[in-house]
């Protein structure tokens, strides 16, 4: 791999990681890769200082990107990881953050104008005490206007990029229609898209559009196996935007997992991971813990008992052809169509 550090990695690391070349980048990414949303305190609560070591226990083992963003945390999951990234070799990682989604407060929560995009990046270059970053993301595009988008977010970004402080632009969002439209209507050169539980347990919506953003030579980023935690034991969070039916049906799966003592969220990551349509797949870990189970089934995949529960669960209780999701939902809420 070509972020192999001598010295740095533990030995066999590169061995035992699968890498895949992104689009048409220079960069190889790591199959599984590190979310930083993971660190924002929207899920479960977790030790700063604690992870701090396990980005950099991550890295070690041959974890070379990182994603993180201004909303993770207003701020937080920046700052933790710019800490943990101090006497790490550059050559190590690659990274990126993103623009035009900044808090909670949803008066406040978007701002898609070039002013802001170009001041906020700052603030992301400072916390994470770097002087590029690899990507840069325009962030949750559903939520701005496509004239925002085209003239204002882009270019910003293609000038950032002209500048030195960032490599390759992408685009992030939850309904897919809205990146291919995007992709489609822009002139700036894209390099990725990053979309997030569009190819998972209860939803395969990926597999159509796979082939439309690799006709465009993306790079592609998964992220969200568990469906934001909804296919996992613990369940989703409160502010979860599925409606109550898929919530119960994934409740169904994850109390046989418990039955059976299996994590339900191990089984929905495998099937991400293991999917085709998988080039880098990013997943939140804050935990030793966690972060070793995730590389546990990396190296080691699923234990028969797994495969066993897995089976059942796709047979019986979850159908990912009905492409169960909650695109809309999260617009409402914020009084808000897409143009």
């Amino acid at each position: 791999m070509t972020s192999y550090v001598d010295g740095f990695h533990y030995p066999g690391a590169s061995q035992r990681m699968s890498y895949k070349k992104f689009g048409e980048t220079d960069m190889e990414l790591s199959l599984l890769g590190f979310g930083g949303g993971g660190l924002s305190g929207f899920y479960e609560e977790f030790e700063e200082d604690d992870a701090v070591e396990v980005v950099r226990e991550a890295l070690k083992n041959g974890i070379n990107y990182i994603d993180t963003a201004p909303y993770y945390g207003e701020g937080r999951s920046e700052t933790i990881i710019g800490k943990a990234l101090k006497g790490i070799p550059r050559k190590a990682y690659y990274i990126s953050t993103k623009v035009g989604r900044y808090c909670t407060k949803i008066d406040e929560q978007f701002n898609y104008s070039a002013e802001k995009i170009k001041s906020r990046f700052e603030i992301s270059l400072k916390l994470l005490g770097l002087e590029y970053v690899d990507m840069i993301i325009v962030h949750d595009v559903e939520f701005a206007k496509m004239k925002d988008i085209l003239e204002e977010a882009l270019p910003t970004l293609q000038d950032i990029v002209k500048s030195g402080k960032a490599r390759y632009i992408g685009i992030s969002g939850y309904p897919l229609s809205r990146l291919w439209d995007v992709i489609n209507r822009t002139n700036i050169k894209l390099d990725f898209v990053m979309c997030y539980g569009r190819d998972t347990l209860i939803d395969s919506s990926l597999d159509k559009y796979y082939p439309l953003f690799k006709s465009k030579g993306l790079g592609i980023v998964s992220a969200a196996a568990t469906a934001l935690q909804m296919l996992t034991n613990a369940g989703p969070q409160p502010w979860h935007p599925a409606c109550d039916s898929i919530k119960q049906l994934c409740s169904k799966a994850s109390d046989y997992c418990k039955e059976k003592g299996v994590e339900l969220g191990i089984l929905a990551i495998h099937h991400t991971l293991i999917s085709p349509n998988t080039e880098t797949l990013l997943v939140g870990m804050n935990s030793m813990d966690i972060l070793q189970a995730n590389l546990e089934l990396l190296f080691n995949k699923l234990t028969p008992a797994e495969e066993e529960v897995l089976s059942y669960i796709q047979k019986h209780i979850l159908n990912r052809s009905d492409n169960l999701n909650w695109e809309g939902e999260e617009l409402k809420k914020f009084n808000m169509v897409m143009d």
